[in-house]
């Protein structure tokens, strides 16, 4: 397995924008929830040489913070501590620096603004271009518990009964309380054919899970035609720099079959580039329909994503979108979109709520990540925490799972047949 982070990236003056991050443990570590590059709107994969905000910041103190306490506490550990194990050694000036600046970003109490001192840095940069084994599931932190989001299809993780809302409380018996996404990632990494042990919490049951890692192989798109009901479906399942053009060549088909039942399949699609998300959508929104806004509070102006008008859809026909707890960052942009445009009926469970943008700077030979933004639906809701609440709930119970029965594809299929 590779592993992939939820995000997106916007070349806009600021540097690296990593939106809605989350780590999608995948094939190679990629910014997933858009990557939208440059004021073209084109997407474009990373390279290891992340582009940075450079450090031209402001150092001028802040004159209302009273650091007296903190030197105080900075010499009172130079002149008392002392070593009290033989492998330990006195961390360095510069090291100390760097910790002071992790608890800083920490003490704002999200899992998603931190400092990666500069081999952590070293580390992130790898990951986004690197391919390396891992199990193929996204984590997330949710109600500061590690928590799977999905794990993904035909992965190690899937075939080993992870599933969606699996709290994570060890890695190879060391607790993750307290882990930060990324050192989690870096403990779930590592050579192809080896075991990784995962201590789940499901139901308020203990369960201890082994997975193998692999190189995983993710299928983008699926689509078909049920010749029984006429209805067509169009599975989903990241939205990668390729998936906008994929989607396209299979809603060529769709639109090929005489088909005017639509269901765009979302379940466990853990997100990825904006800019495909964008696209995607405009084949069912007017030209300038609003996709989503970033909301920068009262640091700068909103940014909304329109829709590129390509509006194709077939006169008449009508459309379900399927999402679960797996449905996070694009998969929520894309179905809140159409939701909120009344485009198409939302079924399933409601999603993970992956709405967060993340700035990375470069800082002292670190990296500083910083959430400036929040991911905001044409109607003003926040994705982040609330993700979207389908239109119809449809459970998906391991009853069904061990019967193979799929509730929620049957109710969207007797939806779009019935109208009810």
């Amino acid at each position: 397995m590779s592993e992939m982070e939820s995000g997106e990236t916007s070349y806009q003056g600021r540097g690296v924008a990593v939106r809605g991050i989350s780590f999608a443990l995948v094939a190679a570590l990629s910014f997933f929830i858009g990557l939208s590059v440059g004021a073209s709107g084109s997407a474009t994969s990373f390279t290891a040489n992340i582009p940075f905000i450079g450090d031209g910041l402001d150092a001028t103190p802040d004159s209302s913070a009273d650091l007296a306490a903190f030197w105080k506490a900075w010499n009172a550990l130079s002149q008392n501590y002392v070593i009290t194990n033989a492998s330990s050694t006195l961390p360095s000036v510069k090291e100390r620096l760097h910790g002071a600046i992790n608890g800083l970003a920490s003490s704002y109490g999200d899992p998603y603004t931190l400092f990666f001192p500069p081999e952590e840095a070293k580390v992130f940069a790898e990951n986004i271009s690197g391919s390396f084994a891992g199990v193929g599931m996204e984590i997330d932190i949710k109600n500061n518990v590690l928590t799977v989001v999905t794990p993904l299809k035909g992965t190690p993780a899937e075939a080993s009964g992870i599933k969606s809302g699996d709290q994570i409380a060890a890695i190879d018996g060391q607790s993750t309380d307290g882990l930060s996404i990324e050192k989690a990632v870096r403990k779930i990494r590592g050579p192809i054919g080896t075991t990784v042990l995962f201590t789940i919490i499901r139901g308020g049951k203990v369960l201890d899970i082994k997975v193998v890692r692999d190189t995983i192989q993710i299928p983008e798109t699926k689509d078909s035609l049920d010749e029984k009901s006429g209805v067509y479906t169009i599975a989903l399942y990241e939205f990668t720099a390729n998936s906008a053009s994929l989607f396209s060549q299979a809603f060529e088909r769709f639109k090929a079959s005489g088909s005017k039942k639509l269901i765009v399949d979302l379940r466990s699609n853990p997100g990825g580039y904006l800019d495909a998300a964008v696209d995607i959508a405009s084949h069912f929104l007017p030209k300038g329909t609003i996709v989503v806004t970033e909301d920068f509070g009262d640091k700068e102006p909103k940014q909304s994503h329109t829709s590129l008008g390509y509006n194709d859809v077939p006169a008449g026909t009508k459309i379900v979108v399927l999402i679960d707890g797996g449905s996070a960052s694009a998969s929520e942009i894309f179905a809140g979109a159409l939701q909120d445009a009344r485009r198409a009926t939302i079924i399933g469970t409601k999603s993970f709520g992956k709405g967060s943008v993340q700035t990375l700077i470069d800082l002292d030979g670190g990296s500083l990540k910083i959430t400036v933004a929040r991911w905001v639906t044409p109607s003003g809701r926040w994705i982040m925490d609330n993700g979207i609440v389908p239109d119809v709930t449809v459970p998906f119970t391991a009853a069904d799972a061990s019967a193979e029965r799929d509730p929620q594809m049957l109710r969207a299929i007797d939806f779009l047949t019935t109208g009810k």
